[in-house]
């Protein structure tokens, strides 16, 4: 604890001055450092997530490198006008004055990164932190070591530790860091934890963002291009092999749909991974046996419910691996359709009326998104007026976290605030606003309330009804 208290202070001895000097120019530098440890890092990057678990090359350069060399370009090009102070006009009782909202940094910051997207999800809320001007201590999580392990070494190549620090270690590192007077915290993760770091930010009265997760659930309407869902929800779903937080949960199909897509979903784990997963170069591993476990308790406790696995099933929990696995028959009252899977196991649950998908939609937890494929925007439409999510997409999955114009984030369970693009900026920022007294009337309006002063009272009021 005494390392982390020194390294915190040094970063706060350091924002006071950094506040008068940290301008367009040096964040723009401090990002492109980023970029070029990150690009020159490649090589240990995919060695690295290979070796915490097993994922294809091409797949750590889809999801976790492009990501961050994105959310990099899009920040610089527009960073001079997020930083541009933003003119507001007077109103009726403040004609006299000027006033602006001014983005300034929220100061010292701590950027808690889970481990399924290790990367991606430490680097890209440092591209905003840095961005809106603060310091930013960087704890990865020590579920993926060798992950943690580069971006140390790339951090601290990139940063002054005044500036950057990445602090590795487990619970009890977690734990002290949430005890320092951080002025923003940032954490990705789940539910549970997030109430943790909610409750230690509360003793600082820290800002958090909260990027959690959920049970996203698809909706497969009678108009649905079966082909086209079942693409993009195999890939949505098994890519990461599946520990993706907003990967689909489940699926809702039509009636009419349901051996068609089950069909079609089989076709697509065979195209996107061959008739052996377990063989494939293109499927990657659970990060740890004991989230093995965990899933393949709940498949087995499904399965001797009354569960039905269409397709997939096999488990070694040794080797870390399940396969790729389409499970029917499941029960409301089932852990496997309580539980947020976090897996490559995917149910499929018929419905008649949309109405009652709905109905149990709303009577869950938020889900940090929503997916409907159908042909008609109407019928995507209704769902999108009666449903809350972190967001929704139609047609496609997963996508909306690679736009960098639309904010990301949860709602209620899901999460507490955004991330992304100028939402991040935001995030990490204080709009501190600046009032300017020209020749304000309002003097004319202060004590002794006299006849002449209750009458311009009188007169605002009308014009203000």
């Amino acid at each position: 604890m005494t390392d982390l208290l020194a390294l915190f202070e040094t970063q706060r001895a350091a924002q006071a001055s950094r506040r008068r000097d940290f301008d367009l120019r040096a964040r723009l530098a401090a990002l492109d450092a980023l970029r070029q440890v990150v690009l020159r890092h490649q090589p240990q990057i995919i060695a690295a997530l290979a070796a915490d678990f097993a994922k294809p090359e091409t797949e750590v350069l889809l999801t976790e490198v492009l990501p961050v060399l994105q959310e990099i370009s899009h920040t610089r090009r527009h960073l001079r006008r997020w930083m541009r102070a933003r003119r507001v006009w007077p109103t009726l009782t403040t004609l006299g004055t000027s006033g602006r909202v001014q983005a300034e940094p929220r100061g010292q910051v701590l950027i808690i990164a889970p481990w399924n997207y290790p990367l991606v999800l430490a680097l890209g809320p440092l591209v905003s932190a840095l961005a809106a001007g603060n310091s930013a201590i960087v704890k990865p999580s020590e579920l993926a070591p060798a992950t943690s392990a580069v971006l140390k070494q790339m951090l601290t190549e990139a940063f002054p530790a005044d500036l950057v620090a990445v602090v590795e270690g487990g619970v009890e590192v977690a734990t002290d860091l949430l005890a320092l007077a951080f002025d923003h915290i940032f954490f990705t993760g789940s539910p549970a934890v997030g109430k943790i770091v909610m409750a230690a930010a509360a003793q600082t009265l820290a800002s958090v963002t909260l990027e959690l997760g959920g049970k996203s659930p698809v909706i497969v309407g009678p108009g649905a291009d079966v082909a086209k869902a079942a693409r993009h929800i195999a890939w949505g779903k098994f890519a990461n092999t599946g520990q993706t937080c907003i990967a689909p949960d489940h699926v809702f199909v039509h009636h009419s749909l349901i051996e068609p897509i089950t069909q079609a979903l089989r076709a697509e784990i065979v195209r996107l991974y061959g008739p052996d997963p377990a063989v494939s170069r293109h499927f990657g591993r659970m990060i740890s046996q004991r989230h093995t476990e965990r899933l393949h308790s709940l498949l087995s406790e499904a399965r001797a419910a009354g569960a039905e696995v269409l397709d997939g099933g096999g488990i070694d929990v040794a080797q870390r691996y399940i396969a790729p696995t389409l499970i029917a028959k499941t029960r409301p009252d089932m852990a496997i359709s309580q539980q947020e899977l976090f897996g490559p196991v995917l149910p499929l649950i018929g419905y008649a009326d949309v109405a009652e998908v709905i109905a149990r939609i709303n009577a869950a937890p938020k889900p940090l998104a929503l997916y409907i494929f159908d042909r008609s925007t109407g019928f995507a439409d209704s769902i999108i007026r009666q449903t809350s999510s972190g967001s929704v997409a139609v047609n496609v999955v997963l996508m909306q976290f690679l736009h960098p114009n639309l904010p990301f984030g949860g709602v209620g369970n899901s999460g507490i605030g955004a991330a992304h693009g100028h939402a991040g900026f935001l995030a990490f920022s204080h709009e501190k606003p600046i009032l300017i007294n020209r020749f304000s009337v309002l003097p004319l309006l202060f004590p002794p309330y006299t006849a002449r002063v209750k009458r311009l009272v009188g007169w605002l009021l009308r014009l203000v009804q």
